[in-house]
């Protein structure tokens, strides 16, 4: 176990770098600067202040000097907001972000699951072809687009629900049902075929054979079984939801790190960008990691050697 937590922690180590060389690169390629939009300043301000953020240095110079400043903790300052560092932006929207994606994570797992389990027992039903028919068009619909409808409905037309903001409980519902109904969808659907493969293994047969009830038998020996492909997938849905969603926190006037993710790619600013993909980079990895180590608590079958 020690010696697999050891090579999975030199290979997060080498992604992230890898990551990090992709997005320092494909941010320089892209014509202009953080400091070009801006028409009030004159070319003698924009390379002072080029200088002043060694952007006039070469690329491979900039971004050793960027690796040693993440060696040291530090982020880096953000270019749009003078005096503000990338590790407050992270300090600010992070746990805004991480309380919506609580709060999503709850509504998701309270409804794939029994959605899941009850289109695999009611298989080929009309309870079945409704879950389903509901996953399938929670798959396919953007998020963008339930929360356009959910604030067209809801809030102009029903003007029961807030369209913006997290002041009070309404606040939590739209976003949360924009963000979650992909994942509710997608692990619902999951959950239905991972249920019905486990429940026609032979040993099911014979649980049923020893004359349990088939509450039981699902319950005790085919859930546990067929969560594996579950919690598979909830390593990285976790890291989405905990990190908050670009579109959704945008749509919303959501003050979490999404928004201010889309804020920095809007004006360029290099240093927020970089700070905000290895955070959220860093958090999928570590999430991956643990869904890895908790398999072996699921099914003892699973070692790590």
């Amino acid at each position: 176990m020690v010696r697999y937590f050891i090579k999975r922690l030199g290979m997060m180590i080498v992604a992230l770098f890898l990551i990090m060389l992709l997005t320092f690169t494909i941010m320089h390629a892209v014509p202009g600067g953080p400091f070009t939009n801006d028409r009030k300043v004159s070319p003698e301000v924009e390379a002072a202040l080029n200088a002043k953020y060694n952007l006039d240095k070469p690329l491979p110079e900039q971004f050793l000097g960027y690796l040693k400043g993440i060696l040291h903790g530090d982020l880096g300052p953000s270019f749009k907001y003078i005096g503000k560092e990338v590790s407050d932006f992270i300090k600010d929207g992070f746990p805004v972000s991480a309380k919506l994606g609580v709060v999503t994570l709850i509504f998701v797992l309270l409804a794939a699951m029994p959605m899941g389990i009850l289109a695999a027992v009611k298989n080929g039903r009309w309870q079945d072809m409704m879950m389903m028919g509901v996953a399938t068009i929670g798959v396919t619909i953007p998020s963008f687009v339930i929360a356009s409808i959910l604030i067209y409905i809801f809030s102009f037309q029903l003007n029961i629900l807030p369209t913006y903001g997290l002041d009070s409980w309404k606040g939590y519902i739209l976003p949360v049902i924009a963000l979650g109904g992909y994942s509710v969808s997608y692990i619902a659907r999951l959950m239905r075929s991972s249920l019905l493969e486990v429940m026609g293994q032979d040993y099911i047969r014979t649980a049923r054979a020893k004359g349990l009830t088939e509450t039981k038998v699902i319950v005790k020996h085919g859930l546990r079984n067929a969560l594996i492909p579950i919690i598979t997938v909830l390593g990285p849905t976790v890291a989405g939801l905990l990190t908050g969603s670009f579109v959704t926190e945008k749509i919303f006037a959501i003050p979490g790190l999404g928004s201010y993710f889309v804020t920095s790619v809007t004006h360029r600013d290099y240093m927020t960008i970089m700070g905000v993909t290895i955070f959220y980079a860093t958090f999928l990895m570590v999430m991956t990691l643990a869904v890895d180590m908790f398999y072996c608590l699921i099914d003892p079958r699973i070692k790590y050697e």
